[in-house]
């Protein structure tokens, strides 16, 4: 029985080879798959970002090239364009909202009685008196026109607003609101002086009035007398760019009078026919600024240059305020004339008569928005109209 079990195994070792060799040989004649994994590809190389060159900007200030003396430092004459910006100047009762308002109220009240009452006077008062017309010209406009109501010759709350009008115009006409310039030999520059408080405008407005003065055909040089305050400097020479001006500056904290001086010689020598000087705000009580105010308009004066104004700005926001302020710096430069900023944002238009009546001094310019068109001429009866037109 053995050999039969032994058979019987080597059969099934047999048959499992075959089997075997028939799978190996089946194996080798298959077609073999391509792979699934696609090849690689190099991946291409970045494209170069493109770059646009900066447009030119006309609020970058002029680099200086050479050094007058230690402090200052005069702009080429290169880097200021030659045209000034274009500008269409605005009109009073286009700007005036706020104050007609405050006026505009009370004026219906007035014109919607049936007579002229006590009421009348007592709202007419009021509204001159918050409009910062000033105690004085508001006694004196109305004391004038009971005695006319008194009279019979104003009957009508029509005719007394009416009158009321024209006594107005009439109280601020005859100044003198011209800027003085002369007309002298070449290289005698005519410089104009700009001071005040902080905050109050100086700068933008001389940017303003360089705009005006190039458009009547004048060369204008400005003068970065303000060394103090952080990038002054560098605002004017943005403005003296839009304004198609040149700009002599100095180093900040250096001698403002310095500056100054260095700009009107360097005008002379240019033939230019005005300088606007800018100069740092200061607080009317600090002794030791308003001296050196004093040495600043000193030196303006000297050279071949001739100061024919001494333009004192005002903010016409802080309103009575700034009459005390006003009254220190008549003193310490022999100003000339006056230039309210931002009478388009106040209410306080009245402000005028004020300054007018206490500091004897004429209303030459003023402020009725940011723009550079939007400095414009005083215009007393325009100015007037604007706070009556309903």
């Amino acid at each position: 029985m053995t050999w039969i079990y032994l058979v019987l195994a080597a059969v099934v070792i047999l048959f499992g080879v075959g089997v075997l060799l028939l799978n190996r040989r089946r194996a080798s004649t298959r077609p073999v798959a391509p792979p699934t994994t696609p090849p690689r590809v190099a991946a291409k190389p970045p494209r170069p970002a493109t770059v646009k060159p900066p447009a030119p900007s006309d609020s970058a200030p002029p680099a200086a090239t050479g050094v007058a003396d230690e402090d200052v430092i005069t702009a080429p004459t290169d880097v200021v364009t030659d045209e000034p910006e274009s500008f269409v100047q605005p009109r009073f009762r286009d700007r005036m909202a706020k104050s007609r308002a405050l006026l505009g109220g009370v004026f219906s009240g007035v014109r919607g009685r049936a007579g002229i009452t006590d009421e009348s006077w007592d709202d007419l008062e009021q509204a001159l008196l918050r409009a910062d017309v000033g105690v004085r010209v508001t006694n004196e406009l109305l004391n004038g026109l009971r005695l006319r109501v008194k009279s019979k010759e104003i009957t009508e709350p029509a005719g007394l607003l009416t009158a009321l009008q024209a006594d107005m115009i009439a109280h601020l006409d005859g100044a003198d609101r011209s800027l003085t310039f002369e007309p002298g030999e070449p290289g005698s520059p005519n410089v104009w002086l700009f001071v005040g408080v902080n905050g109050v405008g100086k700068t933008t407005t001389i940017g303003k009035v360089g705009a005006q003065q190039r458009e009547l055909g004048r060369t204008v040089l400005m003068a970065a007398g303000d060394t103090f305050r952080a990038a002054a400097a560098e605002q004017l020479a943005t403005w003296a760019q839009r304004a198609g001006s040149q700009l002599v500056r100095g180093s900040e904290g250096g001698d403002p009078s310095a500056v100054i001086f260095d700009g009107v010689e360097s005008a002379s020598a240019r033939n230019i026919d005005l300088v606007l000087a800018d100069t740092a705000g200061r607080l009317h009580n600090k002794a030791n600024l308003m001296e050196e105010l004093r040495k600043v308009r000193r030196v303006a004066a000297k050279g071949r240059g001739r100061v024919t104004e001494v333009l004192l700005v005002i903010d016409a926001t802080t309103g009575q305020n700034g009459l005390t302020q006003a009254r220190e710096f008549r003193e310490a430069t022999d100003v000339t004339g006056i230039v309210l900023t931002k009478l388009d944002g106040s209410a306080k238009g009245g402000i005028v008569f004020a300054i007018e009546t206490e500091l004897g001094l004429p209303v030459k310019l003023v402020g009725l928005g940011e723009t550079i068109g939007d400095l414009v001429a005083f215009e007393p009866t325009e100015f007037i109209e604007a706070l009556f037109a309903e």
